[in-house]
């Protein structure tokens, strides 16, 4: 089974007209233990912060073909806490409900959720802008994928449609 890390991050942009984007690094250990890199990010307009941080997650699972052991380093407490602290069975278990508000962004839940299927999937939360070498490289991701434009064009990310996905051994060439 491939080990694969997945950098996240995600950005609305303070401008209402400006854009906000994803970003996505996969780093795959391949079994004769070279590292390859795959950056996955996408520039989009009006939206939250917490759609953009789910995405970022969601395409880089999606381009996995065979299952893998994931580790997705991601600054966002929504993405992490919803598996660490079990936000997302308790979600589940009352039908998407927050007390009487429904859960937002459920598209996207069941999407993400449907992505991580075949995989074994950990969720690792980069504390603060405080120099991290994981927490650099999630920073920077989604200010990549805003000022680069639409790397991928996803859309109609809010129906469950998934991007093409790319073959695993194509991208360990």
């Amino acid at each position: 089974m491939e080990q694969v890390t997945l950098y996240t991050d995600g950005a609305a942009r303070s401008n209402p007209d400006g854009p906000g984007g994803y970003g996505a690094i996969l780093s795959v250990t391949d079994t004769a233990g070279q590292v390859h890199e795959k950056e996955l990010s996408q520039g989009y307009e009006r939206t939250t912060n917490n759609r953009m941080e789910l995405m970022a997650v969601i395409v880089g699972l999606e381009h996995l073909i065979r299952p893998c052991e994931v580790t997705v380093w991601s600054d966002s407490q929504y993405v992490v806490r919803a598996f660490n602290d079990h936000w997302i069975d308790k979600w589940q278990k009352n039908k998407w409900k927050r007390g009487r508000e429904p859960v937002k962004n459920v598209d996207l839940w069941l999407r993400l959720l449907k992505a991580m299927e075949p995989h074994k999937v950990t969720f690792c939360w980069v504390r603060g802008h405080n120099g991290h070498p994981e927490n650099e490289r999630c920073d920077k991701l989604a200010t990549t994928a805003a000022d680069n434009g639409p790397w991928l064009r996803d859309e109609a990310y809010m129906q469950s449609i998934s991007p093409e996905k790319l073959p695993l051994t194509d991208f360990l060439k």
